[in-house]
């Protein structure tokens, strides 16, 4: 048995998809506006966990230009029969206001260790959260959450379900309004089991914040009516003292001996104000069957533990190195670009052993923008690369970047300082929709260096970035920073929507139009816990 601590995949891990296929597991999750699309995951034991290639790798099968904060893939759903594994997924396009766009797609691949995923098949746009059930006599049924825009406060308005047809490659017959949802509201997320002679509707209600949790309902017949969990399977919504919050958005597993499992979403907010800056992760709790309805094993609470047990044998991986150096033809599977694939900004190749990304438009732009990052995993951590960059005119710009998005966001850069002729590092801050620059004077001159080691320290809710000409000696700059916003919960203040996490990277714009070439030789990720 091993004893495991939540979460199992920390920084922004949202809305897990678990899959178990004979002795091998699968987790995907939302990545939103990250490309490329859904982040997947293998393990052998639930415990240790390694990165697959993204599914969604080509702009064929996601276009996310122009995508929103906190838009583009949603709520994917991993699932397998008959030797081919399926892929739903919501690429959102709009989601502001009453209306939302949510075009819903499918992709396959027979490989998903390695194989290509097919070109994506439309499914529809009623509704977002998206998943596939495969019943017994071989039909296949698609579910999704229904947005209604006439109905005011209550636009969730139940779980969608229409036949599959896999000859046609697309959906055919009725389409039912299957389950309304409860009087907790916000209902989403649906996923279907056969268990016993019932189906289950596996659920999230309550929003994704501090209400969230997971509901279940069953029905003799596929098609309903669903009679609702009298209880709730798991939430936090009464329990403030837990460190794992938001739970919800869950999916369920058995082993082959028969144990119960569900992997759902939490955040762990911390500080006074209850941020979550690592986003929302996912866990796994230990499930059982009692009297007809699936309970948290060997508890009468509806409190996740922050440990859950594992009854397989340890199978570990490779750890991988805290310093990467691109010296490689693909970016490493932890990386994300913004939006875009890395060829439309940037590349490998150009100048071997250095990522080269192009200048493009503006840090807070949603359209087309150089931005590579990695995601924040811990509370206390270091992040450093290395710079070569030529600038001409202060309207080009390369640097280090602390990015939730293009709301909130940290960015030490290097560019040309036209009034003493020589290169300035400054820093730049977005806070909530303000920007201010915290440096005194507003500007580092470094000469005629085109060479910079760039690095930030997070600690907590503190942010401090510091520079180096020779790689050795390296001066604070900027000062302490308050980084909570780069959180969720931030913009609750604003009235906007905000359900993605924070990213540590790499960034260029040229708002000359020219495409100016930074070139980065290293990034260095390192937990200081």
């Amino acid at each position: 048995m091993i004893t495991a601590k939540n979460p199992i995949l920390s920084g922004f891990h949202p809305d897990p998809s678990i899959l178990r296929v004979g002795e091998d597991y699968f987790v995907a999750t939302s990545t939103f506006q990250w490309f490329p699309g859904v982040s997947l995951y293998h393990s052998r034991d639930l415990v240790n966990w390694e990165a697959l290639p993204s599914p969604l790798s080509r702009s064929s099968q996601l276009d996310m230009q122009g995508d929103p904060n906190s838009g583009g893939v949603w709520g994917p759903c991993l699932s397998y029969c008959d030797g081919t594994f399926y892929l739903i997924y919501t690429n959102t396009r709009n989601f502001h206001g009453i209306f939302k766009d949510t075009p819903n797609y499918l992709v396959t691949t027979t490989d998903i260790f390695g194989g290509e995923w097919s070109e994506p098949i439309y499914l529809n746009s009623s509704g977002f959260d998206p998943s596939l059930f495969h019943d017994d006599d071989g039909r296949k049924y698609l579910l999704n959450m229904r947005w209604d825009h006439r109905m005011e406060f209550h636009d969730f308005a139940g779980i969608l379900m229409q036949e599959y047809s896999e000859k046609e490659k697309k959906l055919v017959g009725e389409i039912k309004t299957i389950f309304k949802g409860t009087p907790i509201g916000a209902t989403e997320a649906p996923h279907l089991y056969k268990k016993n002679g019932y189906y289950y509707l596996m659920l999230a209600e309550g929003g994704t914040m501090y209400n969230h949790g997971v509901q279940l309902a069953r029905s003799k017949n596929l098609w309903g009516p669903y009679e609702a969990d009298p209880l709730s399977l798991l939430t936090t919504r009464n329990d403030p003292s837990s460190p794992l919050q938001r739970t919800g958005h869950a999916s369920y597993i058995e082993t082959p001996d028969g144990d119960g499992y569900v992997a759902y979403l939490c955040a762990r907010p911390i500080g006074e104000k209850k941020r979550s800056i690592l986003g929302r992760e996912t866990a796994i709790a230990n499930v059982e069957w009692r009297d007809g309805w699936l309970r948290l094993k060997d508890s009468d609470t509806l409190t996740p533990p922050t440990e859950y047990k594992v009854f397989l044998e340890e199978h570990k991986y490779p750890c991988s190195d805290i310093r990467d150096y691109f010296d490689c033809d693909t970016l490493p599977h932890h990386y994300k670009t913004l939006r875009l694939p890395l060829e439309r900004i940037g590349s490998l190749t150009e100048r071997r052993g250095f990522l080269r990304l192009y200048g493009q438009q503006a840090i807070t732009s949603c359209d087309v923008q150089s931005l590579v990052g990695r995601r924040l995993q811990h509370f206390k951590s270091q992040s450093t690369t290395y710079l070569e960059f030529d600038p001409k005119t202060f309207q080009q710009m390369a640097g280090l970047t602390v990015f939730y998005d293009t709301y909130n966001f940290f960015y030490l850069y290097m560019s040309r300082d036209e009034e003493s002729g020589q290169n300035a590092l400054r820093i730049v801050v977005r806070d909530n929709l303000k920007f201010y620059n915290p440096i005194n004077g507003f500007k580092i001159l470094i000469g005629e260096s085109k060479c910079v080691w760039l690095r930030v320290n997070i600690d907590s809710l503190c942010l401090s970035f510091s520079y180096s000409l020779d790689g050795e000696e390296f001066f604070s700059i900027g000062g302490e920073l308050d980084c909570s916003d780069l959180s969720d919960e931030a913009y609750v203040d604003i009235g906007h929507e905000g359900h993605t996490g924070t990213f540590v990277g790499m960034a260029c714009q040229d708002l000359t139009g020219e495409r100016i070439g930074a070139d980065f030789k290293f990034f260095e990720y390192k937990s200081l816990e």
